[in-house]
């Protein structure tokens, strides 16, 4: 057996061909928001909304009620908040209650719920603790059980989701001291011997991890005779011989998470054990975050709504100048900001799902858009939650209960929250993602014109093919159904919202226009022009936020669910995102993108080190990033699984 090869070390340009490698590049279903970068407003795609089957809602609504009576009576957040610890008898009644296997399907014991009916769950026990839906998010969106059901074999299902669905935690393990979103230098090995694999390194931040019972570890395969080598998945036992959890990790908020530092000492692994082949490792991970993005949008949406029922009580008690908070217009627009834009997350979170149920589109960008605009929104009304609160947002919820007022946890949320943005694809990372997949067809037609290694011949080919392609679709970005004004008459009821729709399919022709336009005028730096792809994103999220808002609002009128209440809450939110897409794209070309380079090349080369003097740094001298070097573990094993 040969021994663990060391941290591999990669050009930029190679990390970026791993990354691609990974990505799943077909287009097999349509997709509402590739169409949408591209300039195609595709209503179909969404309208009539999708609804679920009558089974599966019966199945969910029943799960539901047993859940939140559950979180009702048998969760105390405060103590987890107190004692940074999810009591392990409320995780045995979560395990009886059935909700390690919401996803799971029930001939392996799991309840089988949809997409929607698992987001709806999540939200409900994130808002009675976010680190309980965090723990039942990591086991199932991106734990063992998703991975297995896409990628499992037959005899790997039946040996492991019975376990998931009823009795055993599971943790995803890919994050490394000195590997975030660049899975390229991945230094955890995984080398074959005989009919095992031995692995060997360190994992970072794995949530779950203290607590687990099974782990999906993510590691290199070195490659040799009879191996292609690559990084690949394994289902390992979290018991096994070589593996110590070195240490919980503490966090500003999610006090309650078992997250931790976890090292592998030649631990032997049986090949049947390995998910999918090898080298397929980081393709099943990016496809099992196709869905498995939907769990952390899915509790903002909780958050939003706590953050809405708080804002609402306490704004029509608290008095200033003689009338409720509410009635003054700085608070009032807070209010109405929190109102519509838990509206507009739920109905991207619902119509993300029910597609994802039903499987007719793609839905990878609608997932990672949910994500990102989730995350971030999910902040803003936590933040305006705060300052609706005044100083009591500030005080903790203990502190308040002590002086006999109400504990509500405001500044708790914001903590929980903060991690949002960086959960499973940092904002900046999610900018990239999704980039990615927006300029996607035009890459396929011209990418080898801006690609230095391509050959003349090839970059004649491509634009050849480059010319055919946009001879046919620059053209219908100059005009469409947005300039009509009977265009979506449909959506003209209790408020008119075929305005908005007209602005959308406006709009997406012009983000597809700018688009074109900076690829032609930057070409092969376009990579780099991270501010400028970060908006065009952000434009797109707003864009895809308001589609389904008013989808959301037509389809409950049909229903005769809040039909007028619902209209006035799409007409809030679009109103307010088409101010935040117009300043979007004012910033497309009008920002400070190149100077904020310069000031950077001067932060990093010393020049203004003299703004830094007066203050004193009370962080130690330990190093920025802890060693990982392979090798037995000198440290207790905290790993702590719970029966």
């Amino acid at each position: 057996m040969s021994a663990p090869s060391s941290k591999p070390t990669v050009t930029e340009r190679e990390a970026r061909r791993v990354a691609e490698a990974a990505r799943e590049q077909d287009w097999r279903k349509p997709s509402f928001a590739k169409e949408l970068f591209l300039g195609r407003f595709r209503l179909d795609l969404l309208h009539p909304h999708p609804v679920p089957a009558d089974e599966d809602v019966q199945r969910g609504e029943e799960f539901l009620a047993k859940l939140r009576d559950f979180c009702e009576t048998q969760v105390d957040s405060a103590r987890i908040e107190r004692e940074a610890r999810i009591p392990d008898e409320t995780v045995s009644g979560l395990k009886e209650l059935g909700a390690l296997g919401m996803k799971i399907d029930t001939k392996y014991g799991g309840l089988g719920l949809t997409q929607v009916y698992y987001n709806k769950a999540l939200a409900l026990a994130g808002t009675a603790s976010p680190a309980i839906g965090a723990l039942l998010s990591a086991h199932q969106s991106i734990g063992v059980p998703q991975p297995l059901k896409q990628f499992g074999t037959q005899e790997q299902k039946d040996a492991f989701l019975p376990r998931c669905a009823r009795t055993d935690i599971s943790a995803f393990l890919l994050t490394e001291p000195d590997v975030g979103s660049d899975p390229a230098r991945l230094a955890t090995t995984a080398v074959p011997d005989g009919d095992d694999y031995v692995l060997d390194g360190v994992k970072l931040w794995t949530t779950n991890g203290v607590v687990a019972d099974l782990l999906v570890v993510m590691a290199r395969v070195p490659k040799s005779e009879g191996h292609r080598g690559g990084i690949t998945a394994f289902v390992v036992e979290a018991a096994s011989e070589g593996i110590t959890v070195e240490n919980r990790n503490a966090f500003m908020g999610l006090r309650g998470i078992e997250n931790g530092v976890t090292r592998f000492h030649r631990v032997r692994v049986p090949a049947a054990h390995r998910v999918g082949e090898e080298g397929q490792g980081l393709r099943i991970a990016l496809t099992t975050l196709n869905t498995g993005r939907l769990s952390l949008p899915a509790m903002c949406v909780g958050s939003g709504k706590w953050c809405l029922k708080i804002a609402r009580e306490w704004s029509a008690v608290r008095e200033q100048w003689g009338k409720p908070v509410a009635r003054h217009e700085a608070v009032g627009s807070k209010i109405s900001f929190i109102a519509a834009t838990t509206f507009a997350l739920e109905a991207v979170v619902d119509l993300s799902s029910q597609m994802a149920d039903e499987d007719r589109n793609d839905i990878r960008i609608e997932a990672a858009l949910a994500k990102l605009y989730g995350s971030e929104m999910a902040w803003l009304m936590a933040d305006e939650l705060v300052q609706i609160r005044g100083g009591r947002g500030f005080e903790t919820a203990a502190s308040l209960r002590a002086r006999g007022e109400r504990g509500v946890p405001a500044e708790q949320l914001l903590r929980d929250l903060r991690i949002n943005r960086i959960f499973e694809g940092s904002t900046e990372i999610m900018h990239l993602l999704i980039a990615r997949e927006a300029v996607d067809a035009h890459l396929s037609v011209a990418g080898d014109l801006i690609d230095p290694e391509k050959s003349l011949s090839d970059k004649a080919r491509a634009g050849a093919n480059a010319g055919a392609f946009y001879a046919r679709w620059l053209p219908k970005l100059v005009a469409g159904p947005g300039q009509l004004p009977s265009s979506y008459a449909e959506f003209k009821h209790d408020a008119d919202l075929s305005g908005h729709l007209r602005y959308v399919e406006r709009h997406a022709r012009k983000l597809a226009r700018s688009t074109f336009y900076a690829m032609s005028r930057w070409q092969g730096r376009m990579e780099t022009k991270q501010g400028f792809l970060g908006r065009v994103v952000d434009i797109g999220a707003e864009l895809f936020a308001m589609s389904a808002a008013c989808v959301r609002a037509e389809h409950l009128r049909r229903r005769g669910e809040h039909g007028p209440a619902a209209y006035q809450l799409a007409d809030a939110f679009c109103r307010q995102a088409r101010i935040r897409v117009d300043e979007l794209f004012d910033r497309l070309w009008t920002n400070t993108d190149d100077l904020d380079r310069k000031v950077v090349d001067g932060v990093l080369a010393g020049t203004h080190e003299w703004l830094e003097q007066g203050v004193v740094d009370p962080s130690d001298d330990g190093p920025w990033i802890a060693d990982a070097t392979p090798g037995p573990s000198g440290k207790e094993n905290v790993h702590r699984p719970i029966r």
